[in-house]
């Protein structure tokens, strides 16, 4: 089992950044692939971007490509999505999740086995 726990979302001004933080415990092994997704109010969980296992790999959905970027110290177990030039259109819950060992990486939420508990960031206009 994978416990996965985000931190450092909050408010900031647009334009402004961020940087997530998703620390794992309870697997020592880093050899899964981590993701990052976001929720905003009635809106579906959508797809941000993605991590292999050992970093080499990303994948960002478009609307977010060029501004975030995701990387990871496995050492730390910890994966990070800094965001810049944060716009009102990010506020959302943003959650990272991670798939089985060995597995891809997916857009999919339902692909993905483990999940935070999410952390909120608020873009002010």
């Amino acid at each position: 089992q994978v416990q996965l726990v985000e931190s450092g979302g909050g408010l900031v001004q647009a334009g402004g950044s961020l940087r997530l933080s998703c620390a794992a415990s309870g697997r020592t092994h880093n050899n899964y692939p981590v993701a990052w997704f976001r929720q905003a109010p009635g809106k579906e969980r959508e797809f941000v971007g993605a991590i292999n296992w050992s970093g080499t790999t990303t994948h960002y959905a478009g609307s977010v490509k060029g501004r975030l970027a995701i990387s990871r110290d496995n050492a730390q177990n910890t994966v990070y999505l800094q965001m810049n030039s944060l716009k009102p259109e990010d506020t959302a819950v943003y959650y990272c999740a991670g798939r089985s060992v060995g597995a891809s990486i997916s857009w999919k939420p339902s692909d993905y086995d483990y999940w935070g508990q999410g952390t909120q960031v608020t873009v002010s206009s």
